[in-house]
């Protein structure tokens, strides 16, 4: 199904086609706000007051001015759900971009909801299209892939190497 412009920011949930890609890049031009972008561990143990700490040090660290929005894969696990809750702490909207399988896992009540693909990584594209920064804390091979792309694309990335910690 292909959305309006209108579609993507007045519903909570929507399936995007093709035509998201140029929307969203000609919203770039025109936008106020400061698309952040936030990738890392969903699935995968780590310390977690650790995590919590590079979050709010990453957020600090982005303009004080800037009207925020946080943007990740919506599921509300890992990474991804401390991003939210500290972007929610601020008063800052959320923006989860996923794929269909999201919708098999816990998923974070975000402000607004993109759905692109039916595969992990088919949003890939729409999401490094839509966002200005790009912070990854740990993760595994697709938080890697979205940070050296973003990095290709002339994003500002702040990266931390959190470890995943072992189970015995």
């Amino acid at each position: 199904m292909t959305v309006s412009s209108a579609d993507l920011y007045t519903h909570k949930r929507v399936s995007t086609g093709a035509a998201v890609v140029p929307w969203i890049r000609r919203l770039n031009t025109e936008q106020t706000k400061l698309r952040v972008g936030v990738v890392g561990y969903s699935n995968q143990d780590f310390d977690y007051i650790a995590a919590l700490r590079l979050i709010q040090e990453a957020f600090d660290d982005i303009s004080p001015d800037a009207d925020v929005e946080i943007v990740s894969g919506r599921t509300d696990l890992g990474i991804p759900a401390l991003a939210y809750q500290e972007a929610v702490r601020r008063g800052w909207k959320t923006v989860g971009i996923a794929c269909a399988k999201a919708f098999d896992y816990s998923c974070f009540p975000v402000d607004d909801v993109i759905i692109y693909g039916d595969n992990w990584g088919d949003e890939s594209h729409v999401f490094l299209t839509m966002i200005d920064v790009l912070i990854r804390i740990g993760g595994g091979t697709q938080s890697h892939f979205e940070a050296c792309a973003a990095k290709r694309e002339g994003k500002r990335v702040i990266e931390f190497d959190l470890p995943a910690l072992v189970s015995a």
